[in-house]
């Protein structure tokens, strides 16, 4: 089969289209013919390298795939060869009491598919058939590829630890990334006032298009006044943050008192300044997220199913292209998804 994949640690010179096996699958795992794989940001960092998080090498990366099943293991019943599935992005044991309580995404052996297992960059991947959800026909493979990751975690976020309810205001950095496309649907879904920060005036015009309430261009405005000022010196309640220290002196600066902030990445870097008089004078609450549970992301499909909730396609690229779509991705200038199609 033809698959992007790399042998080292580096930049995008690293990625090479070229031929790899076809992947063996034990008796519960099933073989999926991928026929899109959604990108993210933590395709760029696994290529980059994460201290100390070792991939298989020649690995290949991506976590959102969706396509049809080819083959299956003898302990997977609740599919069958042709079906269309997406794949969730998390594999954990499912029986701890993390797992049992609806908290995988913090199990012990809690892996990511495309991290610490090949990925979607590939004609073929091999995938845990527990993890396997068929999807309708209402929606294209590219548009199914833009959800399983952004979606879960978006609502994980907001939902789940965030506890946003309607009436409240909520902050969401990037609303232009795939996954802020994604949240400024789940918040309004939800109730809330949103207000977004995004990068361009264009990318302004597409996110109040989704659903957001207030957007700022944080190229031309001071973000926390700007937050400020619309609210009248009150602030929002909830901060949805996946920048990091680009962004987080700011954040702070908008959150009202008793305000929460829920964090589920670090695209500029991973260190912080923390004054914790600041925390306690306001009591301010700040969750950490990483994913969010299987149970979770079948809400999240049934609510695309209904047409609920959108996934954000900006480009797909062809599956040789790998290289000039992580180019793309970091570049930042489109807005939603950007999705390979093999």
């Amino acid at each position: 089969m033809k698959a992007i994949l790399f042998n080292r640690h580096g930049g995008l010179e690293v990625l090479k289209y070229a031929e790899a096996p076809v992947p063996k699958i034990s008796e519960t795992e099933a073989l999926i013919e991928v026929e899109a794989c959604g990108l993210n940001h933590l395709d760029l960092w696994i290529r980059q390298g994460l201290p100390g998080v070792p991939v298989p090498m020649p690995h290949i990366v991506g976590s959102e795939i969706v396509g049809k099943v080819s083959r299956l293991g003898s302990k997977v019943t609740h599919v069958k060869k042709g079906d269309r599935v997406l794949v969730a992005p998390g594999i954990h044991c499912g029986a701890c009491p993390l797992c049992r309580a609806g908290r995988e995404s913090i199990c012990r052996e809690f892996k990511v598919v495309g991290l610490q297992t090949n990925g979607g960059y590939a004609e073929a991947a091999a995938v845990p058939g527990k993890n396997l959800i068929r999807v309708s026909s209402k929606l294209k493979p590219e548009e199914w590829a833009a959800v399983p990751l952004v979606f879960l975690t978006a609502w994980h976020m907001l939902i789940t630890r965030g506890k946003l309810s309607a009436g409240e205001s909520v902050l969401i950095h990037g609303g232009g990334s795939g996954i802020g496309s994604a949240a400024i649907q789940v918040a309004k879904l939800c109730g809330a006032t949103v207000f977004s920060t995004v990068g361009s005036e264009w990318k302004m015009k597409r996110a109040k298009a989704l659903g957001a309430d207030w957007v700022i261009d944080y190229a031309r405005r001071d973000f926390p006044d700007e937050v400020q000022r619309l609210t009248e010196g009150r602030g929002v309640d909830l901060v949805f943050e996946h920048i990091g220290p680009a962004t987080w002196r700011g954040s702070m600066k908008c959150m009202a008192r008793g305000g929460r902030m829920v964090i589920c990445g670090a695209t500029t870097g991973p260190l912080v300044e923390l004054d914790l008089r600041f925390f306690f004078m306001r009591e301010l609450s700040v969750s950490g997220c990483y994913l969010g549970s299987r149970q979770e992301l079948d809400q999240v499909v049934n609510l695309i199913s209904e047409g609920k909730l959108k996934p954000v396609v900006d480009t797909v690229f062809p599956l040789k292209e790998a290289a000039k779509a992580q180019a793309t991705l970091e570049s930042r200038n489109f807005f939603g998804k950007l999705v390979l199609k093999a």
